[in-house]
């Protein structure tokens, strides 16, 4: 077995981790994310070369569209509408594999983290955003559109008075999961409710200290996200479903969710198996080199 590179490309930073045949640590780098498309390309470039020889897996932001081999949805607006995958393989001079950055942390649980084990997983990444991904066999489903695993732009599930009226996405359509559970969502709501517009650590501060109207917030978008999982387990009813990014460290949305999924499975019984990611900002490198790993 050889050494393995994983690089983890950001809206803000580049880094780049060389892991021995044992996916023990070898190399460490990274930089900050340049602002235009070729500077990226070469950034990249520069920082696996300095790693040394190995396999090369990347992941990033968005996903590469099937039919016309062009970069798409990804939050770092240079490289939508670009050949990413074949300017990087180019500029790199070796083989890649690539994917997006929330498939990478999803497959690096699933093969070595909370969902080890686990013939399904379903991942879910909650920060500013709602991301996920879904690895089944230990393998990365992408789907025929490379759209599997959206879970942030499903439509939220079983409406009530308080999620009407739809919320406005960035995407174009109403009523994405995104816009209800995430860091964006949660401000959003406090927002229309108190007429306030505070940051989500400040909301979340004040849900601790006492706050009733922070603390409704944070109750409905833990409601939220149990009927967003229970949807999930209606579909595919996975083994394991593991909670990554800034707000997965709310109880809320990981110890305390499980009975709340239950209540809205088709059956009522379901007991759902939900568990904090165990790997941080490293799990998007160890993933992005495990894309070369036998299943």
């Amino acid at each position: 077995m050889t050494a393995r590179i994983g690089v983890d490309i950001g809206g803000t930073k580049i880094a780049v981790t060389r892991f021995d045949a044992q996916m023990n640590v070898a190399h460490e780098a990274r930089r900050d994310t340049p602002g235009d498309y070729e500077s990226i390309v070469a950034a990249v470039a520069r920082l696996v070369h300095e790693a040394g020889d190995g396999t090369v897996g990347l992941g990033a932001p968005g996903s590469n569209g099937p039919r016309d081999g062009l970069w798409r949805n990804a939050n770092i607006v240079a490289c939508n509408g670009r050949p990413f995958f074949q300017d990087l393989e180019r500029a790199i001079g070796r083989p890649i594999r690539m994917e997006n950055d929330a498939n990478c942390v999803a497959l690096c649980e699933a093969r070595e983290g909370a969902g080890k084990g686990a013939s399904v997983v379903a991942f879910f990444t909650i920060g500013t955003g709602l991301g996920g991904g879904l690895v089944i066999g230990g393998k990365v489903m992408r789907g025929a559109n490379g759209e599997a695993a959206e879970f942030g732009h499903t439509g939220l599930p079983w409406m009530d008075e308080k999620d009407w009226p739809p919320v406005d996405c960035f995407c174009g359509k109403r009523g994405c999961a995104e816009m209800y559970v995430s860091g964006t969502g949660l401000v959003k709501d406090y927002a229309r409710s108190t007429g306030h517009l505070l940051k989500g650590p400040e909301i979340v501060a004040r849900a601790r200290a006492g706050e009733a109207e922070a603390g409704a917030a944070i109750a409905r978008m833990q409601d939220r996200f149990a009927r967003i999982c229970a949807n999930l387990v209606n579909v595919i009813d996975p083994d394991v479903i593991v909670m990554g990014g800034g707000m997965s460290a709310l109880p809320e949305l990981v110890e305390q969710l499980p009975p709340l999924i239950r209540r809205y499975s088709f059956s009522g019984t379901a007991e759902v198996v939900v568990k904090r990611a165990a790997f941080g900002e490293a799990s998007g490198m160890r993933g992005a080199a495990l894309l070369w790993a036998p299943a």
